[in-house]
């Protein structure tokens, strides 16, 4: 079952990240109760939880990779998305363009099919460029990025996402994202040889957002615990994991 916010095709936001250790963790997400409440579609999901599995693209230079490092203001990258970590259960696969312009960051996706079609995830990127996308940009977009730019398939990024709304403005959101695993393949689907890393073990990535502003009641939630923002990146910390890029 995914959240709600998956559902949404396009969006733009601000999305701040904090890095919480699981004492921590527990102390905030037991506070956010007074004023959120789980996403309605994983209430009645066992953990309150969904699995995401990102399948993310890059060039030879790794240019989206050192774009985020180096903090352009103005940048993008491709992944393909699912919401399940067994090739056996039919769930939808989506292509995603997910960039940052200035402070907010932007998402376009489209549905490029489910899990059900063995060539979508066993050879991702040729399937996209054949498959008449339903998007015409984001399938301009990424033509170009891969026949230009030759963007291929690097890494694949799991973890498991608890989400909550306020129950107040319901563009107000808050996830809980743990167990993260980074994976070096091409595939979104890899063979049992292709073992993922763990990463940032121990800690859970909070992910707070929203459309304009944070409500006071979060501001002091944030004090009180002295959280600060982190500028994370999941695939750039999985890149580093796997020694693929590094930032030195």
């Amino acid at each position: 079952m995914l959240a709600m916010s998956e559902l949404i095709l396009e969006f733009s936001r601000f999305e701040f990240k904090y890095v919480l250790h699981r004492k921590l963790r527990e102390a905030v997400e037991s506070e956010l109760g007074y004023f959120m409440q789980l996403d309605p579609f994983v209430e009645d999901v066992p953990g309150h939880r969904y699995t995401v599995r990102s399948l993310y693209f890059d060039d030879p230079h790794y240019t989206a990779f050192y774009d985020k490092i180096d903090g352009l203001k103005q940048r993008s990258k491709f992944r393909v998305r699912t919401y399940t970590k067994d090739p056996t259960v039919m769930t939808p696969v989506f292509l995603e363009e997910k960039g940052r312009y200035d402070n907010r960051v932007f998402k376009h996706r489209v549905l490029v099919g489910d899990t059900s079609d063995e060539n979508l995830c066993l050879a991702t990127g040729p399937v996209l460029l054949d498959r008449g996308l339903d998007n015409a940009t984001l399938e301009d977009k990424f033509r170009y990025q891969w026949f230009r730019r030759q963007i291929r398939p690097i890494a694949l990024i799991d973890y498991e996402r608890r989400p909550y709304v306020s129950k107040y403005d319901h563009e107000f959101r808050v996830t809980f994202d743990e167990r993260l695993y980074a994976t070096e393949t091409d595939k979104l689907f890899p063979g049992l040889l292709e073992r993922g890393r763990h990463l940032l073990p121990g800690y859970t990535v909070m992910e707070v957002k929203f459309d304009t502003r944070i409500p006071a009641w979060f501001h002091r939630i944030l004090q009180s615990h002295e959280l600060r923002r982190v500028p994370l990146s999941k695939i750039c910390e999985g890149m580093k994991t796997l020694k693929i890029a590094t930032d030195l």
